[in-house]
């Protein structure tokens, strides 16, 4: 068994070496990548934390987990309390801890290549206030501890073909020069895996879950580019794909193209180039042009070809949960199911469609009170059996060439409480409100998350998470810039206009400690809404997931006319949409499954 004490003792004993008083770990890599390969997991080797998002800072006698409210349950079951503190974020920050906890004289080291310039500059000012230093590192004492860290993925890039992608390479790198010469900037760094996976039309499996392959790029104001990558990622065929306006180079090469551009404007953007790579320019007398990476707005508004593809994928994907959900039906009352063994049958169940070639995170797949935890993941340890009288919650997705997709739906194992029943049509009632919304063009998302809380907030409940993330097409499934939400919430901050073509999440739920989850996701999709009469450009969502909501946990009595009818029509459509791809066994009670609520 791990003994992660230990290795917090060696890690401040490391630092001692090192004239270092404390240092900061986060959950993320030289991309700034919210899902990270295995070689970039330092967070989970020194604490024992498998969440998706969290930090930590060790001092000499104290150290902090940093997580927001999806992991207030989780961390306190794999990270031990009598080592670590647990903060939580928003509502306190790491530069509010450092300035609260670190001690005049402190050196607090930090990886540059695993920070941006924002938050140095913000956690240096909250240092200073008390005395104490913020000192980069060259090397990560992480990774000298770490005796078996495994190596990056050698594996290579792949072609995604312009049939997938509506756009080409030339295309896209064309736009980007364009926009180049608009800000007088000679190039700009592209340092977020999606981004360049986005730009180049190519995708790897370098991270679990996240198509992408760890590269770096450098387009210039003519179109033409540079891709760094590691010797043997790219191919003939890539090579070929890129043509002859991509130079390949080592990823070695990178940091000395970095030093080329003396006298040149050069774009970074601030929150996706780490501090390293800033430094790098500003020492290569680079004037820096502090703008968003051009790519995120490109690549949230789906282009015709992205949406038919994502409606493919859905389809199929929608079968596979069908075929889960009717399953876990017939076979959990047995109480022979777990948490796990119910995952590996929705896995095997999308990998017979013959598309699948990665799930699209971690699945969620929670009983009882461990569904009480937002991204709670089943491990060896933790795998919980399927009993009567609990809800099940499944939040899943796929990564398919043509789409990437993500639902949850929740499942009653026998009988269930009218409380339960009672929050899951609430919960069901705030995913209508945002479905049938109508707002003007431009709307930022947090100004219609409300919508899906206001059931809740009549009960005197909420959740404390967002309602809604951007999705990318057989790319991240957590996309921004796009998302609804608010600040006060989880991936709080600055909010994005909504967009027609912008895909997102519509998921709602509530959380009831140590006893159950809910949570009713679909994908939708931002589209034009004219309205007669009206003097403003109005936008709707319309659904692209189709997967029938459980009606034995809906009380028809808490709905309203108009909500009822939206049940009503979208089983019919679940129905007429899956039905074709579906067995005659289980295209009956799909059936069943999608009659009226009467």
């Amino acid at each position: 068994m791990t003994n992660h004490a230990e290795r917090l003792a060696a890690l401040r004993a490391h630092l001692a070496t090192l004239d270092l008083t404390g240092f900061v770990v986060p959950l993320t890599d030289e991309y700034m990548s919210e899902y990270v390969g295995d070689y970039a997991q330092r967070l989970a080797w020194l604490t024992g934390f498998k969440g998706s998002a969290g930090s930590a800072v060790v001092l000499a006698d104290t150290a902090a987990m940093f997580t927001d409210g999806r992991y207030t349950l989780q961390v306190r079951e794999q990270v031990d309390a009598a080592d670590w503190q647990f903060v939580q974020v928003p509502a306190t920050s790491m530069a509010d801890w450092l300035r609260a906890n670190a001690r005049v004289g402190d050196r607090i080291g930090f990886d540059p290549w695993l920070a941006t310039v924002e938050w140095v500059a913000a956690t240096e000012r909250a240092l200073a206030d008390v005395g104490a230093t913020l000192v980069p590192v060259a090397a990560n004492p992480i990774d000298t501890l770490w005796d078996d860290r495994p190596a990056p993925s050698p594996a290579a890039m792949a072609v995604q073909d312009d049939a997938l992608t509506g756009r080409t390479s030339a295309d896209k790198r064309a736009a980007i020069g364009e926009w180049l010469t608009e800000r007088r900037a000679d190039a700009v760094i592209l340092s977020a895996l999606d981004s360049i996976a986005w730009t180049f039309n190519v995708r790897g499996t370098d991270v679990a879950h996240t198509p992408v392959a760890l590269s770096y790029a450098i387009v210039h104001a003519d179109g033409t580019a540079e891709l760094f990558a590691a010797p043997g990622k790219v191919g003939e065929d890539v090579a070929r794909h890129l043509g002859n306006a991509v130079q390949v180079r080592a990823m070695t090469d990178f940091a000395t193209a970095l030093a080329t551009f003396a006298g040149k404007r050069v774009a970074a953007d601030p929150d996706r180039a780490v501090a390293a790579i800033h430094d790098a320019l500003v020492r290569s007398g680079a004037t820096i042009v502090a703008e968003r990476d051009p790519t995120v707005l490109a690549k949230a508004i789906k282009n015709p070809v992205e949406i038919a593809g994502h409606r493919s994928a859905q389809a199929r994907d929608g079968a596979a949960m069908v075929r889960f959900l009717k399953w876990f039906e017939e076979t959990a009352p047995m109480g022979t199911l777990t948490e796990l063994s119910a995952s590996d049958r929705l896995e095997a169940m999308r990998t017979e469609t013959g598309c699948l070639r990665d799930l699209s995170f971690d699945t969620i797949s929670a009983t009882g009170g461990h569904a009480a935890s937002p991204h709670y993941k089943a491990t060896v340890e933790s795998n919980a059996p399927i009993l009567p009288g609990q809800l099940y919650l499944i939040d899943s997705g796929g990564q398919y060439p043509d789409g990437t997709t993500d639902i949850t739906r929740v499942m009653p194992v026998g009988a269930v409480t009218d409380e339960m029943r009672d929050r899951f049509t609430r919960v069901l009632k705030g995913h209508i409100a945002i479905d049938t919304a109508i707002f003007p063009d431009g709307t930022l998302g947090g100004h219609i998350d409300g919508f899906a809380r206001r059931p809740l907030w009549e009960a005197g409940l909420d959740y404390a998470h967002g309602t809604g993330h951007g999705i990318g097409s057989y790319l991240s499934v957590h996309e921004g810039p796009q998302r609804i939400g608010a600040p006060n919430y989880p991936g709080g901050g600055p909010m994005e206009p909504l967009r027609a073509g912008m895909m997102l999440s519509n998921e709602p739920g509530y959380y009831k400690a140590g006893e159950y989850g809910i949570r009713i996701e679909n994908l939708i999709l931002t589209v034009e809404r004219p309205v007669p009469g009206g003097d403003l450009p109005m936008l709707r969502f319309e659904t692209l997931t189709f997967v029938p909501i459980e009606r034995s946990l809906i009380v028809p009595a808490l709905l309203t006319e108009q909500e009822r009818a939206w049940v009503d029509s979208y089983h019919a459509r679940v129905e007429e949409l899956l039905t074709p791809l579906l067995d005659i066994e289980t295209a009956a009670w799909l059936a069943a499954k999608c009659a009226p609520l009467g």
